[in-house]
């Protein structure tokens, strides 16, 4: 238009009674104008109209090692397939071999997520991805992505401590463990959270790919599209060393993976100076857990009865013990440990006691009494709960006198309780637990209370069906949510009674000298826990014990994954249910709580201060915050390899998690392969005639857009 407009000017200027068309050039830019912001305007509507995005899903991500990748990814571009649902093994004959449109998209029913359904899709180029869809109820032989051997080879066992215990070989702990989240899986694999957007996929299948009278069905056909396409490849030692690359010599570098990492959470009965050193001669007991799980699927890791039933119990013991009035004057303090990260290969507890040994930790190694770990403790057969030992430290008679000291302790603190402490046969060793990493480094004396004899008892370890019917969490029907987040369950109950033995234990093991039936957990502390850790997070009491600037971590579906942003929502959240639970509320003003070095006597070193939001006033809208004095404090949990850039470190984790630009997934209809080029072929063609006919119209213009003569006017 402009080069017509041009030329009719250039024309005009030369005398040849030619006139500028600005109503031409007028009604051409506007008509232009138009279909640019139509177009701006209904991109967006026409891809809703040809798309339908699968809003509640979980990705399967990368995770990298020293040696090895796992997990999944798709193409740059997104994977794309035919939708194909498969409801029985028979159903895979279709994609495998008989369909005749691949690859295919698999709609897999949760109890085919298994080893060999993957192993069988894994090697084939027919299968362009899954979706799998949440089994319900939860598969009854069980479903455990796991190791049958968690955390192997980062324990205390190995050729050279006990190497009869290595490697499994005496106690298969997770005998239902499959390994499929340690497998590498080359197209990408999606969870199906709602129920509502799987049903969408199965209509979308009835209507379009169901095949008719044995014959293949007729495009168009329903679709799924899955981008989850990863950065990081090979192992832990290639992406942080491109990492290093790209930190060193670009202006703008590009990070391809980072490290698993979060923080640990402690406090101690008795403060003590968090940036000193405790004195030598003063011994500590230390309580430990894990506050973290894992599952197939990223930041799927609900973690019941692997994570939630043992801190949960942790931190009902704390509560316990701080009741009584003669704490201070214990002998023993006592440290109550919650570890991060601990699924993957012991992060947390690796890092604690790499810590003292470097004197970059109050604590060191020699301050160590003794070691209680929980572990998973809700699925008890008769009440009882067993003690682990470990056999080979064991034979030092001096570790020895004090492990009998420490079990009997603990065998007489259940007399009158509904829980019934056995020992473990002498020669079985150590389940999976922190207390490993303490024994690498020093021979401790300790044990770990688990309610498994042998193998788990839970058969959903580190599985999406964790969940709080895997430990018996079961509610009345017609409850709201606040009246749930205060009904006292028997699952309750039962950690409750734990905590209490648990307590009255740690209480003469640090030298308490009082009648120990005082100390009592409370069963509607560890209801509201569990509540709130296992069902949602959002809750009044969980609101009331924040700060107001964390109010955003409270989701409404709980999980543990420890993740590579920190802290996570878990390690916020038992940091200040503790603080809750041990704490003092103190008579300071907020901006006095907020700056406690400014304020006199409140003794800094010894006590972390918060402003929490504290709970609604019954008669407004407004909440009534207070300050709360506690000794819980953070310290890191990343592992050792990293701060030491020994990224092929055997001796400690080195797991990373790869980053990624976009995850999503959608369906939509998509036409058959004659179609498509039958359309572009008709396409080119439209371009190739549009540009030549601009081309004709361009050289053409001076004949085209003239002006008649006036027939009056004589030339001269």
């Amino acid at each position: 238009v402009e080069r017509a407009g041009g030329r009719r000017g250039m024309a005009a200027a030369a005398g040849r009674g030619r006139a500028p068309l600005p109503v031409w050039c007028g009604l051409l830019r506007g008509l232009l104008l138009a279909v640019l912001a139509a177009g701006s305007c209904q991109g967006n509507s026409v891809e809703r109209k040809i798309y339908i995005p699968l809003n509640k899903t979980a990705p399967c991500v990368r995770l990298l090692n020293a040696t090895h990748q796992i997990g999944c990814q798709s193409s740059i571009s997104g994977d794309t397939g035919v939708i194909h649902v498969v409801e029985k093994e028979e159903d895979l004959n279709w994609v495998l071999a008989d369909g005749p449109h691949p690859p295919y998209m698999i709609l897999l029913d949760g109890n085919l997520f298994n080893r060999s359904v993957m192993l069988q899709l894994k090697g084939t180029s027919r299968v362009s991805g899954l979706a799998v869809s949440i089994a319900k109820p939860n598969p009854p032989q069980g479903f455990s992505p796991g190791l049958k051997c968690p955390s192997d080879g980062f324990g205390v066992y190995s050729k050279d401590y006990g190497p009869q215990y290595a490697h499994c070989n005496r106690t298969v702990w997770n005998p239902v463990g499959s390994g499929l989240s340690y497998e590498d899986f080359d197209f990408p694999i999606f969870l199906l959270e709602d129920a509502n957007e799987t049903q969408v996929i199965k209509q979308c299948y009835q209507d379009h790919n169901v095949p008719r009278d044995g014959s293949g069905p007729e495009y168009p056909l329903c679709a799924m599209q899955l981008f989850s396409h990863m950065h990081a490849v090979t192992s832990t030692v290639t992406c942080m060393r491109r990492n290093s690359i790209q930190n060193t010599f670009s202006i703008n570098p590009e990070t391809v993976c980072d490290p698993l990492l979060d923080y640990n959470v402690w406090s101690t009965l008795q403060p003590i100076n968090s940036s000193g050193k405790v004195d030598p001669e003063k011994e500590v007991i230390i309580v430990a857990t894990r506050i973290d799980s894992h599952s197939f699927f990223w930041n799927i890791a609900p973690g019941a009865e692997s994570a939630v039933s043992s801190f949960v119990t942790h931190l009902a013991a704390a509560e316990a013990l701080h009741k009584m009035s003669d704490v201070h004057l214990l002998r023993r303090n006592i440290m109550f440990t919650f570890f991060q990260g601990e699924t993957f290969d012991y992060i947390g507890s690796s890092r604690m006691v790499y810590d003292m040994e470097q004197d970059k930790f109050p604590l060191r190694l020699n301050n160590i009494h003794s070691f209680v770990e929980l572990n998973q403790v809700a699925l008890r057969n008769d009440s009882v709960l067993w003690m682990h030992t470990d056999p080979i430290s064991r034979m030092n008679e001096s570790v020895q006198t004090q492990v009998r000291n420490l079990l009997d302790i603990l065998s007489n603190s259940s007399v009158g309780a509904n829980v019934t402490l056995q020992e473990v046969g002498y020669s079985q060793p150590l389940p999976p637990s922190s207390f490993q990493r303490f024994l690498r480094a020093q021979h401790i004396p300790g044990v770990v209370l688990t309610d498994h004899q042998a193998a788990f008892q839970n058969r959903y370890y580190q599985s999406m069906y964790d969940t709080p019917e895997n430990i018996r969490m079961q509610y009345p029907e017609g409850l709201s949510p606040e009246e749930t987040l205060e009904y006292v369950t028997d699952t309750a109950k039962s950690l409750a009674e734990v905590a209490t033995v648990v307590a009255r234990a740690l209480y003469q093991l640090a030298g308490g000298a009082n009648n120990t039936s005082a100390i009592q957990a409370d069963p509607k502390t560890v209801s509201r826990m569990l509540y709130g850790f296992l069902i949602k997070m959002n809750n009044s009491w969980f609101q009331s014990i924040i700060k107001p600037d964390l109010k955003g971590i409270l989701g409404d579906v709980p999980q543990h994954y420890v993740a590579v942003s920190s802290p996570v929502n878990t390690t916020y959240l038992v940091q200040y249910v503790l603080a809750n639970l041990t704490g003092t509320v103190v008579n300071l003003t907020k901006e006095e709580c907020l700056n406690p070095e400014k304020t006199p006597n409140t003794e800094k070193e010894m006590y972390e201060y918060a402003w929490v939001q504290g709970s609604l006033d019954p008669n407004s809208t407004s909440r009534v915050p207070y300050c709360v004095r506690s000794t819980v404090h953070l310290s890191k949990a990343l592992s050792p390899a990293f701060e030491l850039k020994q990224w092929g470190s055997t001796e400690y984790s080195t797991w990373t998690e790869s980053r990624w630009k976009e995850i999503r997934a959608r369906i939509f209809l998509v036409a058959s392969k004659e179609l498509e080029i039958i359309t572009l072929v008709v396409g080119i063609a439209i371009l190739v005639f549009s540009l030549l006919a601009t081309h004709f119209i361009n050289a053409k213009a001076d004949i085209l857009f003239s002006i008649p003569r006036d027939p009056g006017a004589v030339a001269y």
